[in-house]
């Protein structure tokens, strides 16, 4: 009796710590679901969290954050041009933001620029980082760097008066409207002259029959000694030549002097006596021309009356940026070289299809300064050429004419 009772007992006692243990390992099971289920859930959340929304200041002054949208508020905190703010509320035509320093007001939000606009700027920067320099300008004024060509365009940078500027390249674009038209032109038909002894009667070059039917304006593409990088109107920019040969301009824009060498002249003036030579290049005081420029000029020194002369001018060029610069060995030895882009033929090869350098056929005019004379440099095999049209080889000592 006693065995069975004992059999009975034991049994029993079992079936309870299977339960027990049944139930300890669902009751685990359903704790461990529901800590996964919070640990996803918070992953997910975190994951879905708007990532932070910045835009940058971009008023010519400081302006002020205001702790409220009405027409009596008070200021919170003076921001400047280029500064980072965070978005933490829009409204409409007004931001709330923040700036690094944690004060918080609103904002005008056509006084700012958003992130889109401001990645451009770098994308643009990086675009042209390594892009060689044309020439240098100085700031009249101080002046907005633009995202693109147009005075209605987006603009950021506010750059200093009397600032040094790398100019990289040039392109015109109608007054009204503000989009490009094409490298240097607008897509209409040029209105070219009946002819060479028509144009030379009315005694105008070659900017007077190339000119595009619509009024044009220049930018151009510059850059900072800090990288930033953006489109400038060619009006507000001086380019920065030495007075030596500037003065030599007659009219024209001379927009760029290239050092050939230096030669030495104990009474000259110059720093240890040394005087460079240039090469130049001009054009008319147009905006919108098919073309960068039309003229070349070297300038060599005269050491026995001190002064610069012209050793060469050529003229009626259709040239396009750049303008190399370098040495090359002849039989003489090293020599000063230089080499301009220009349209094949003269300015009137420049048709309606040829409204932009990258359309345009061009040829590579290579010269030499030998001595105080400029020399063409024909290609390997190439015969002898008669001097290039509008090309004057000539060394006049005037004071008021070099």
């Amino acid at each position: 009796m006693h065995g069975v009772v004992r059999r009975a007992r034991a049994v029993f006692q079992a079936r309870i710590r299977f339960c027990f243990s049944i139930s300890t390992r669902f009751c685990a099971t359903v704790l461990l679901t529901v800590f996964i289920s919070l640990v996803g859930c918070s992953h997910l959340h975190w994951h879905s969290r708007p990532k932070a929304e910045y835009v940058y200041v971009a008023t010519r002054q400081p302006i002020f954050l205001r702790d409220r949208v009405a027409t009596v508020s008070n200021h919170t905190a003076r921001v400047g041009n280029g500064e980072r703010l965070q978005v933490l509320e829009h409204m409409r035509r007004f931001l709330k933001v923040q700036t690094a320093q944690g004060a918080v007001g609103w904002v005008e939000e056509a006084s700012v620029l958003n992130s889109a606009g401001y990645n451009s700027f770098l994308a643009l920067r990086a675009q042209h980082a390594r892009d060689p320099v044309i020439s240098h300008v100085v700031l009249r004024n101080d002046l907005y760097m633009h995202l693109t060509p147009g005075v209605k365009t987006e603009h950021f940078y506010l750059i200093p008066a009397n600032t040094r500027l790398e100019m990289l390249a040039r392109v015109a674009v109608p007054k009204v409207g503000g989009g490009i038209v094409s490298q240097a032109a607008s897509t209409a038909k040029p209105q070219y002259g009946a002819g060479r002894h028509k144009r030379r009667a009315q005694g105008s070059g070659a900017s007077d029959v190339l000119m595009p039917a619509v009024p044009m304006e220049d930018w151009w593409l510059v850059r900072d000694s800090a990288g930033h990088t953006g489109w400038m109107r060619s009006r507000q920019l001086d380019v920065d030549v030495p007075d030596d040969v500037a003065q030599y301009a007659e009219a024209q824009r001379m927009v760029g002097a290239y050092v050939l060498r230096m030669v030495s002249d104990p009474e000259s003036g110059k720093p240890g006596g040394q005087v460079p030579e240039y090469v130049t290049i001009l054009t008319p005081y147009k905006d919108g021309l098919p073309y960068d420029f039309d003229q070349v000029r070297v300038f060599t020194w005269d050491a026995k009356h001190h002064r610069y002369g012209t050793a060469f001018r050529q003229r009626n060029l259709a040239g396009y940026f750049p303008v190399t610069v370098g040495q090359q060995d002849f039989d003489n030895g090293p020599e000063p070289v230089f080499s301009i882009q220009v349209a094949t033929g003269n300015v009137a090869a420049v048709q309606s299809e040829g409204t932009s350098a990258g359309a345009v056929p061009t040829e590579t005019l290579t010269y030499r300064l030998d001595g105080n004379i400029v020399r063409r440099v024909l290609p390997p095999g190439s015969k002898a050429a008669s001097t290039p049209q509008g090309a004057r080889q000539r060394r006049v000592h005037s004071a008021n004419q070099p």
